[in-house]
C-alpha cells in the first residue's frame, strides 16, 4: 500500500511539472486584465411547479435587477493562446402571476469559470474563440402566498460549451468593439427536491435519495447569451449590452424555468502590472485577451 501511495504521489508531482513547463515554455508577453462591472434590469418569467402546480398559476412575470462582474485574462497555454474568463452575477427579481394574486420573490447567485481558444481569423478586426465553462448556480424562488412548501431552492453545477466572437467597428476612425458569447450545458447535477416532498423531510429526517440528479439535454435545457459593445471614453470604456439566460428543467416530476432578458451598462478598464510593462528598462506591449 505505501509502495502504491509513492507511486501516486510521483504522478501527481510528474503532472504537475508537466504543466508548469507547458506554461513557462515561451517567453511572453506581459498579460493585460480585462475588468467589467455592469448593471442590468430587465424581464423575468418564473415557473416552479414545487410551488404552483396549477396550471393558470405556473408562470410568474415581472422585473429583475442584476450585477455582473467579468474577467478575461490571456493565459501562458498554447503559446498565449487560450484566455481565461471569470463571471459572477447576482440577481433579484419580483414577480407576480397572471391574476396579481400571488408573488414570487427569487434571488439567485452565478459564477463561471471558463478557458477558450483564440483562432487565428481571416479578417483583421475579427476575433473567434471556442472552449469550455464550468459554471456554478444557487439561489432561491419564494412564493409569499404558499403556506405549505412557500420555498424552492435552486442549486446546479454543469458543464458547458462555449463560443465567443469579437468584431471592431470603425466609424470614422472611432472603434466600436461588439462582442456576442453564447454557452451551452451538456453536463452537470443538480438538487431538486421530490414532488409534494417538503424540506423537513429531506434535512431534518435524512429523506434524501434521489435528490441529486444527473442532468444533461435529456432533463434540463439551458442557454445564456451575452451581447455588449464597447465605447472608448478617454482612459475608461463605456459597456452596454443584453444579458440573456434560458433555464429549464423536469426533474422528479417537478417542471421549472427562469428566463430573463436584461439590459446591461457598466465601465470596463484594461489594466497590465506596473512590473510587466518592463523588459530591462524598456517599455513592452502588453497581450490582451478581448482587445
Amino acid at each position: 500500500m505505501n509502495r502504491m501511495n509513492r507511486c501516486f504521489h510521483l504522478c501527481w508531482i510528474v503532472c504537475f511539472c508537466f504543466i508548469v513547463s507547458l506554461s513557462a515554455q515561451t517567453e511572453a508577453l506581459p498579460r493585460s486584465t480585462n475588468s467589467a462591472t455592469l448593471v442590468g434590469v430587465g424581464g423575468y418569467n418564473l415557473m416552479d411547479t414545487y410551488l404552483s402546480p396549477g396550471a393558470p398559476e405556473r408562470n410568474y412575470t415581472g422585473v429583475g435587477f442584476s450585477v455582473l462582474h467579468e474577467r478575461m485574462q490571456m493565459t501562458r497555454l498554447a503559446n498565449q493562446r487560450i484566455s481565461r474568463q471569470q463571471l459572477f452575477r447576482g440577481e433579484l427579481a419580483r414577480t407576480e402571476n397572471a391574476a396579481a394574486t400571488a408573488t414570487d420573490l427569487a434571488g439567485f447567485a452565478t459564477y463561471s469559470l471558463g478557458y477558450h481558444y483564440h483562432f487565428t481569423s481571416p479578417l483583421p478586426d475579427l476575433q473567434l474563440l471556442a472552449g469550455a465553462m464550468a459554471q456554478g448556480w444557487l439561489g432561491f424562488i419564494y412564493n409569499t402566498r404558499n403556506g405549505n412548501n412557500p420555498a424552492s431552492t435552486k442549486a446546479d453545477a454543469d458543464l458547458r460549451l462555449s463560443a465567443m466572437a469579437f468584431y471592431t467597428l470603425r466609424i470614422k476612425g472611432y472603434p466600436i468593439r461588439l462582442r456576442y458569447q453564447g454557452a451551452i450545458p451538456f453536463a452537470g447535477v443538480c438538487f431538486s427536491p421530490h414532488y409534494n416532498q417538503s424540506y423537513y423531510e429531506i434535512f431534518d429526517l435524512g429523506n434524501h435519495a434521489g435528490v441529486v440528479q444527473f442532468n444533461s439535454f435529456h432533463n434540463k435545457w439551458a442557454y445564456q447569451q451575452l451581447l455588449t459593445a464597447d465605447f472608448p471614453v478617454g482612459a475608461l470604456t463605456l459597456r452596454v449590452g443584453f444579458l440573456g439566460n434560458y433555464y429549464r428543467t423536469d426533474l422528479n416530476a417537478i417542471q421549472s424555468h427562469v428566463v430573463s432578458r436584461s439590459f446591461v451598462i457598466g465601465l470596463a478598464v484594461e489594466t497590465v502590472k506596473v512590473a510587466s510593462l518592463f523588459r530591462k528598462g524598456t517599455p513592452a506591449p502588453s497581450r490582451s485577451a478581448y482587445y
